[in-house]
């Protein structure tokens, strides 16, 4: 029997591997980095360790790993990296569509992120229409010490909306940020756009595969 969900106060949304597809990009260059410190690792491993994670956990973890990583890694690293992420970095597909249907119910939302609000900047800011209706709704729980998986992130976009914690559905690809949702009292959509994702599940995500479905998820379609 299928349960029935009441239409969210609001929706909260991560933004890399969510709103836009930059994991790409970000583990490519996590990969090349390692290599040239010295630790080799598959894409598939770099993903396992850090999905959801923060770049000042994986110099940390680098450094355990054996990766002599100088000092200013982390700055490097973000420089090269909103480089990369500017030459082009898609919307995932069905946000567009997602985002102006929330819109036309009158849903809010906002986006609450790992990375840093530069981040956001390099990729949402090449799709204006995007960015513009994100105004002032961009939250980074690295810039504001509030990172995933603590609660606080999701609590205080939740309240910046004017929203009840506790009736926001959040949309996450990490289980850090399921967690974070979880840890915040805040339903879960695991977006999970390759099919099984066991450790997001694991985090209480209800998974599912393609944002054409998100309408019928909460509420607003039958």
């Amino acid at each position: 029997m299928t349960q029935h969900h009441p239409i969210p106060h609001a929706v909260l949304f991560d933004c890399d591997g969510v709103l836009v597809d930059s994991e790409p990009a970000t583990f490519d260059l996590i990969q090349e980095e390692f290599a040239r410190y010295g630790v080799h690792k598959t894409i598939s491993e770099l993903e396992d360790a850090f999905i959801g994670s923060t770049i000042e956990n994986v110099y940390q973890w680098g450094r355990e790993h054996g990766a002599d990583l100088p000092a200013g890694w982390v700055d490097s690293y973000y420089k090269a990296l909103y480089a990369r992420l500017r030459e082009g970095t898609e919307l995932m597909p069905g946000i567009p569509r997602l985002l102006a249907r929330l819109d036309a119910e009158g849903i809010p939302f906002a986006v609450g992120s790992n990375g840093r609000k530069a981040k956001m900047e390099a990729t949402l800011g090449q799709h204006p229409d995007i960015r513009t209706r994100l105004e002032g709704l961009l939250f980074s729980g690295q810039d504001m010490g509030m990172p995933k998986p603590k609660p606080d992130l999701y609590i205080h976009a939740a309240r910046h909306l004017g929203a009840d914690p506790a009736a926001c559905v959040v949309i996450e690809d990490s289980p850090t940020g399921a967690r974070a949702a979880k840890n915040a009292g805040m339903r879960c959509l695991g977006y999970s756009p390759k099919g099984d994702n066991p450790r997001l599940a694991a985090e209480g995500a209800e998974l599912f595969t393609d944002m054409r479905q998100v309408p019928r998820l909460i509420g607003l379609d039958p």
